[in-house]
């Protein structure tokens, strides 16, 4: 399970460290595409297949579909974690995120999400004001 929130550092050849929590469960490899939100998402590589399974399934006749579909199929890299548990961020995916030297690393169950920190600590701030109005619509599809 990838849970938690972890401070990191982006250095200079765009490489970011996972935490060591993460790294068993993530193993060597992993996919790294764009996320909503403006943040990447890091899939363990049995989980990115289950996603890309279901993107690559949905009907390619809709407009909508098609634009999701290459978005996120299309951004995707594969990424290998080095000896000190490093991944490289590739350059259009450091710029779709904006990513500055300060990242934030967040376990959301089944993917990591990288952030630019500030980009990061800004969201936190608008979600936390809306918890109660969230956890009330979960509430109503039965899923809190």
């Amino acid at each position: 399970m990838l849970i938690g929130e972890f401070q990191h550092i982006l250095d200079s050849k765009k490489r970011v460290a996972l935490p060591a929590k993460f790294r068993k469960e993530l193993g060597k490899k992993a996919v790294i595409t764009k996320g909503l939100d403006k943040c990447l998402v890091v899939y363990p590589l049995k989980e990115w297949e289950k996603v890309a399974e279901k993107l690559a399934g949905l009907p390619s006749g809709q407009t909508d579909v098609r634009k999701f579909q290459r978005n996120m199929l299309s951004g995707a890299a594969e990424v290998v974690c080095d000896a000190l548990g490093r991944i490289l961020i590739p350059d259009n995916l450091k710029q779709y995120a904006e990513l500055g030297e300060k990242v934030v690393i967040a376990g959301v169950y089944k993917r990591l999400e990288i952030w630019d920190a500030l980009k990061w600590a800004e969201y936190k701030v608008e979600i936390e004001k809306q918890t109660d109005v969230l956890a009330e619509k979960l509430g109503e599809v039965g899923a809190y």
